[in-house]
This record gives C-alpha cells, structure tokens and sequence, in this order.
C-alpha cells in the first residue's frame, strides 16, 4: 500500500559517532546527503568516510533512499541497496563502522492528531450543543494548521484566534522564550481577529510569573473572586481586567488529568500562551481541555520553528566551515612541482572539519628550495587562520630569504598579540642543490633521516614554538645531507595517535614503519607510515590532525642523468 505522507511530513533523525542526536525536516525532493556543501547537499555529514554525494531522500508516492555514489555502498537496516523505499524507523548507514547513523520518522504530526481525538473522546458527551460542537470544530481546525504551508507568524496568528474564540476573550498574547528564558512578546490579536501593536500591549505580568513558578496554567474566570495576589497587580487594576489566562508552553508536556491544565514534566521553556478581559467568563471543562489542545499545539509549532531554525543555522555553520575547509586544502601544495635536486611529498589529514597543521614547499631560486611543518595550537577555525597567515609570512622568504629573521619578526607579532592565544610549532629547512640544509626547528617534534637503511635524528639544535615566549631569539643551523637522504617530517598526530586502550603510537613504532625502506618511492613511504598508523590505531577516533611531509635530496649529477 502506498504511504500518503507528503514532503514535509517526515524527518530523519541523524545519530553523530559521539551519540548527540538531531532531528532534521525532508523539505524537499531529492533531499541530498553527503560530506560538505558543494555538491548542493541538505544534509551535511562531517565524516571523511562519507562522500561528497552519498544518498539522496526522493518521494514517489512514497519515500525511497537512493545511492549517489557513496564509497563502499549505502546499508539500508545492515543490507546494502541501490533504491530501496523507506519505512518508518529504518536506519541508513553509509559503511563505516563509528560513522553516522541516520533513522527514517514519519512526522509526528498523525500522533498530535491522535492525542486531540483522544481528547475529544474524554470531553462529556452530554456537551453537545452548537457552541460546543463549534469549539470541537475549533481544535479540529487548528489540528489542520500543523499540515499547512503557511507563514509562521500566520499560523501562531490563527492558534491566537481560536484561543479568543474558545475563551471569548478580548486579547490574546503570544510571549516567546530566548535562550536565556527572557520572554519577549512575539504576537498579538484582538477579540476582532486583527493584530494589536505589541507596544501597546501590557499583559499582567503578576499572572505572567505564577504561571512560570507554578510551571502550570494560571486561570482565572473572575478576579473579584480569585487569587489576591492578581486582583493587586498594578495591570490588572489599571485595565479593569477580570479574566486572565496564561499558560506556559514547554518542548515536552503533558496533560493533568486531575486539573486539566497542561503541566511541564520535562523540556525547553518555549513561551506563554496569555489572553485576559475586561468581562468575567465561566470556563466550562469543554473549554479548558480545549484550551489545553490549542495551547498544546502552539509550543508544538513554536518547538518545530525552533528546531527548524537550529537546523537551518547549522546547516550555515557547516556550509561555512566547509568553505574553510575547501580553502585550507587549495592551499597545500597540490601536484608538487619538479625541483633539480630533491623530491616530495606530503599529506595532511584534519580531525576536525579544519586543522591546526600545514606544509609547504616552494622555490627560493634555482639553487635552492625552502619546505616547512607547522602545528598550530589548538584546532578548529581558529588554528585554521593562523595558518593561513603563517604561510603568507614564510612565502615572503622568497623576498628575504634569511629565516631567523623572518621567524624572529612573526614571533614577535605573535606576542604582541597575546589576545589571538595560539603558537606554532614549525620546522623549516632550506635546502642547497649541494646538500647543504640550513634548518629552525621551533619546538616541533624532530623530523627522522632515513639514510642508507638507518634512521637517525641529527636535528637536535632547536627553540620555542613561535608566538611562546616573548624576545626569543631564533637562528639557524646546518646539516649536510647525501644522496637519495630521505626526512621524514610529521605532526604530533602521528606519533600520538592512540589505539582503543590509549597507548599512543609513538617514534618506535615509526621507526619500524620505515625500516629497510630506504630506497622506497617516497609515496610508497607515505603510504606505509599512514598503514602503520591506521593499523595501530584499530578504528579509535582520530583526536588531532596527523600530517607527513617527505623530503628526498637528489644529487645534482643524479638529476641531470637521463
């Protein structure tokens, strides 16, 4: 049988490799998944194991998930599909162990539906006149505006007029909830279902407060008979008011059967639903469960649109930090160019949507080629700036090619503002068609010699990290290198990486990677290092980025051979 939801009415609840969970509308059809926003994506998923275009959502009469081209497959329930229509609560998995988990939900509109009638039903049957028939009409009605595809402000609008009809008040008030539980008053109607200017309107902020302490709703039909403590309140008396109504509305609520008054069990504080009058009224139980309803499906709505626009801010959020990220790549060398007398190779893998580490390699002149490894403190887009502004200070050694100065000034800059709170640490070497390697080692973890089959660490000479310590003084040294010597130069992410029991990779077990691999292709180096520690870590979360840069130097009578 084919499921009549519409586009709209159903939602995918999206399950992170940390277990935070979210809700997210289908709003339209393809509804595109995948890693990053370039490929036109709705939803977003931060996993380097997820394609750019994994899956899409599409409706036929029905609901089907569809492959796009996700490396390894898309699993539908544990299966692997290629189009498969969707049932409620089936889960799509992309793969992966550790990876996102994305369940199908049909709205909860229909269970809102059922709660109502099942309202309906406890209402006495003996109220069967044509005012009563009328406020049922009333809550059916305003069940219907959950399906419509109208303005916000429009349906809260319409919730506000049928709370007025039900109540026969002359004003009713939606106040509104921020973050901070401050209310601030969103809409207004009056008794002729027009809007009233907010700036006009004083609501009896006494009721306001007892029904936030009580958590419960404040009615009253008549204040000359009611609660002193309203009959008091500086608004009431200066608008001669004698019914106020104000409930609050909370994301999870339930109804109290022994007051029929919706009561918070758990949940956000969205608002409050408040309505008075300058007339007396008798609320009959019809009325006040009706009330309830209405009330109900107003911190429905306000919950949707609230979750709706966390959605539509992360989605933002991600869509930037995927900019970030796109622009962070382009600017690590791709396609490394042929230098004389040395080869390279590099990569650099982020644990988060942006890293903190980067490398770099580029001409000084014909004789000679600079390459570097930095860590920024921290990660994020934070460490991701400071970055991008190390590489702009070091591509200026191609103007002055004197490194202790150049790393002398951007210490400086650095410290004198301590308000950025990052460092660096960073190895930069220049290296000569002679083999001659002039180096700053700025805190950074000591690049390997691969020399021969033997694994030696000559970079002993060393200072702070950049941007540390104020007035450091930074100089060179220098090392000779020989023929086909290979560095190896790594992040912290690599010798720090840790398996499922938190023992951390360390140098040994690089060692061993690079053992009798001397005479290797440098990508076939690389590769084994990044094997060693993906092996090691058995599948544990990556906790900072893991970037490898490899340097071969080529002697000049070895470069000009055929």
């Amino acid at each position: 049988m084919p499921d009549d939801t519409a586009i709209g009415e159903a939602v995918l609840e999206i399950i992170a490799p940390d277990g935070a969970a979210r809700s997210v509308p289908i709003t339209q059809s393809p509804f595109l998944i995948g890693r990053g926003g370039g490929s036109g994506n709705q939803l977003l998923l931060s996993d380097g194991r997820i394609s750019r275009s994994a899956a899409a959502i599409v409706f036929d009469d029905r609901y089907y998930v569809e492959d796009r081209g996700q490396r390894g497959g898309l699993f539908l329930n544990g299966k692997k599909i290629l189009k498969h229509p969707l049932e409620d609560g089936d889960v799509i998995t992309f793969g992966a162990d550790g990876s996102y988990q994305v369940v199908f939900r049909k709205s909860g509109s229909s269970a809102t539906v059922d709660q109502l009638l099942s309202r309906i039903e406890n209402i006495p049957h003996g109220d069967s006149s044509p005012g009563g028939l009328g406020k049922i009409n009333l809550l059916l009605q305003a069940t219907m505006l959950l399906h419509s595809q109208l303005p916000l402000d429009a349906v809260l609008g319409t919730m506000l007029d049928h709370a007025i009809a039900v109540t026969e008040a002359e004003r009713a008030l939606l106040l509104e909830a921020d973050p901070a539980g401050a209310l601030r008053m969103r809409l207004a109607r009056s008794g002729k279902r027009v809007p009233i200017p907010l700036e006009s309107f004083s609501p009896s902020q006494t009721a306001i407060r007892l029904a936030i302490q009580r958590r419960s709703s404040v009615v009253t039909e008549d204040l000359n008979r009611d609660d002193l403590n309203l009959q008091a309140a500086q608004s009431v008396v200066s608008q001669r008011l004698r019914t106020v109504v104000a409930i609050p509305l909370y994301a999870t609520s339930r109804v109290n059967s022994k007051e029929s008054l919706i009561q918070a069990e758990h949940g956000v504080f969205l608002g409050i639903l408040y309505l008075d009058s300058r007339r007396p009224a008798a609320f009959s139980k019809l009325d006040r469960q009706i009330l309830d309803a209405i009330a109900s499906e107003a911190a429905s709505i306000l919950d949707n649109a609230r979750l709706v626009e966390r959605e539509r801010q992360r989605q933002r959020f991600e869509q930037e930090i995927s900019i970030a990220r796109d622009m962070q790549q382009a600017l690590l060398p791709r396609g490394f160019r042929d230098f004389p007398h040395l080869a390279i190779t590099g990569t650099s893998s982020p644990c988060l949507a942006v890293g903190g580490d980067y490398f770099d390699v580029f001409p000084l002149s014909d004789d000679r080629a600079a390459f570097l490894i930095a860590d920024v403190s921290g990660k994020g887009l934070g460490a991701a700036f400071l970055t991008t502004m190390l590489q702009g200070a070091l591509l200026g050694m191609t103007i002055a090619p004197d490194p202790a100065s150049v790393f002398n000034q951007l210490n400086r800059f650095l410290c004198e503002h301590a308000e950025i709170g990052r460092y660096a640490t960073m190895f930069f070497g220049i290296l000569g068609r002679d083999g001659r390697l002039e180096f700053i080692n700025a805190g950074h973890p000591s690049p390997l010699l691969l020399r021969h089959g033997d694994i030696a660490e000559p970079f002993t000479e060393g200072s702070f990290p950049v941007g540390l310590i104020p007035g450091d003084h930074y100089v060179s040294a220098r090392v000779e290198l020989q023929p086909d010597d290979t560095l190896i130069l790594f992040s912290d992410g690599v010798t720090e990486a840790m398996d499922c029991d938190e023992q951390m990779y360390g140098v040994s077990r690089l060692r061993e990677a690079l053992a009798d691999r001397h005479d290797a292709p440098l990508d076939d180096l690389q590769k084994a290092v990044l094997e060693s520690v993906e092996n090691f870590t058995r599948g544990a979360s990556q906790a900072d980025d893991v970037t490898l840069l490899l340097v071969r130097y080529i002697a000049t009578t070895q470069a000009a051979a055929p």
